[in-house]
């Protein structure tokens, strides 16, 4: 036998090792692949039954979604007859500002006394005939209802279908023309059409109920229909007074959000500003005083808005400013980390040629630190103040104040949804105009660009 060459030995011996430890660490990737999936897959299943999914998908009301976005680009005019007075009034989403005159009244609407027949369209007709109400549905037949103690409700069928909904005290009828709703107190007849109706002009300017050519007419060579002032500006005068849509008021509550959102932000900036110099470690007096500091900022960062914004509210009282103090004691703390992060970063050389002309400490910061970290500044307060004014609408409907309180009223009505959809797209374009503006100064500013070419 040969002998054994051990340089051999020696080499192999350590690719083996190797050829082992790269082996081992693929199929710890290989595991890792795996587990991730299969982890994240446990943690969904446990979701789904944690959260009653099921349960969720059963007590869906889809129809219910379907009417309420309906409502947000449509209108329902109110036909209601009190049964007690025996009065009939037609109105507006039933509003007592926008009820007809009896001689504006709709002309699908006909009344002679104590009988009254509403046309749906399509061959739906409903009659109000004293206690009774009858609803002629095509391909059905005639529903009717008599008020008395009770509802008496008679059916060409001995069956109640499903789109009528019938009780001792009241019954719903729901198709696609309209909805019927009769109790004891009042029958009320709702018949829908797409728009925002009166959004221009409500029922006491002269200019409503007109078509746009023919206001147009008036604005540009018609007779004056207010002798004290030109069309064009009775005009502009009704629609920012329109006591329905009240576009004056809605304009006054933009600009309390918006100013809610400026002065939270720029405030906490300049709160946030002189106290990050005592945290940031470069600039700290003493190690104490730093985490002093900090744990200050750790505590209003980590306290939502909203929770400052309750406990304002109870020592101050509602109003705008309440929520602009709610949004500048948080946003003290997001700022004074931000800064001080930034402060930690500084360049020394600066500062080092501003303190060799003989500057003292405070024209050391001025000169040789804020010019460095005023672009992170900037960005970041920019930023904040997009971000804070959709929070205002928000902490406007807890304290009282701008859209927020505006869309919050509307939504607990549940009937105008067609405004709760305009305060909706309000809000989204005043954040685009907010991201339009926090763009252009963060060009102007930063980069001495107001172009942005």
């Amino acid at each position: 036998m040969g002998a054994i060459d051990m340089s051999t030995l020696a080499t192999d011996a350590p690719q083996s090792d190797l050829r082992i430890q790269v082996l081992a660490r693929f199929r710890r990737k290989k595991a890792f692949a795996f587990a991730v999936p299969a982890l994240l897959f446990l943690y969904l299943s446990y979701v789904f039954f944690a959260f009653d999914v099921p349960g969720l998908t059963q007590r869906a009301r889809m129809d219910n979604a379907v009417i309420l976005l309906s409502d947000a680009i449509s209108y329902k005019t109110h036909v209601t007859r009190d049964n007690r007075r025996g009065t009939t009034a037609v109105s507006i989403e039933g509003s007592r500002r926008a009820t007809y005159e009896e001689s504006a009244i709709p002309d699908w609407v006909e009344r002679d006394g104590d009988r009254t027949v509403i046309d749906l369209g399509s061959g739906h007709r409903v009659t109000y005939d004293g206690p009774v109400v009858s609803y002629e549905l095509p391909g059905y037949g005639v529903i009717r209802m008599e008020v008395g103690e009770s509802i008496a409700l008679s059916l060409p069928q001995n069956e109640v279908p499903d789109f009528i909904n019938a009780s001792d005290n009241r019954v719903v009828v729901t198709t696609p023309a309209g909805r019927v709703t009769v109790t004891r107190s009042r029958s009320d007849t709702f018949r829908y059409a797409y728009g925002w109706e009166m959004f221009f002009f409500d029922l006491a300017s002269p200019f409503s109920g007109r078509g746009p050519l023919e206001n147009l007419g008036l604005a540009l060579y018609g007779e004056r229909l207010d002798p004290a002032l030109p069309n064009a500006a009775a005009m502009l005068r009704d629609f920012w007074c329109n006591s329905i849509w009240q576009h004056n008021e809605v304009a006054w509550a933009i600009f309390e959000t918006a100013l809610m959102a400026f002065l939270g932000t720029f405030g906490a900036a300049f709160i946030a500003l002189p106290l990050a110099f005592f945290a940031a470690q470069n600039f700290a007096p003493s190690r104490m005083i730093r985490f002093a500091v900090r744990r200050v900022f750790d505590f209003v960062r980590g306290v939502d808005a909203l929770i400052f914004t309750i406990i304002l509210t109870r020592a101050f009282g509602p109003g705008p400013m309440t929520g602009a103090l709610a949004i500048l004691i948080t946003d003290s703390g997001s700022f004074g980390k931000l800064f001080s992060e930034a402060l930690e970063n500084v360049d020394k050389k600066p500062i080092e040629g501003v303190q060799s002309t003989g500057a003292n400490a405070v024209q050391r910061y001025r000169f040789g630190v804020i010019p460095q970290i005023m672009p992170v500044l900037l960005s970041q307060v920019l930023y904040f103040l997009e971000s804070n004014t959709r929070s205002a609408t928000v902490i406007g409907a807890i304290v009282g104040g701008g859209i927020g309180l505006m869309l919050t009223q509307a939504i607990q009505t549940t009937s105008d949804w067609e405004k709760v959809t305009y305060y909706i797209l309000l809000v989204v374009l005043m954040v685009i105009a907010m991201d339009a503006f926090s763009g252009w100064l963060r060009r102007k500013l930063i980069k001495g660009d107001a172009t942005g070419h």
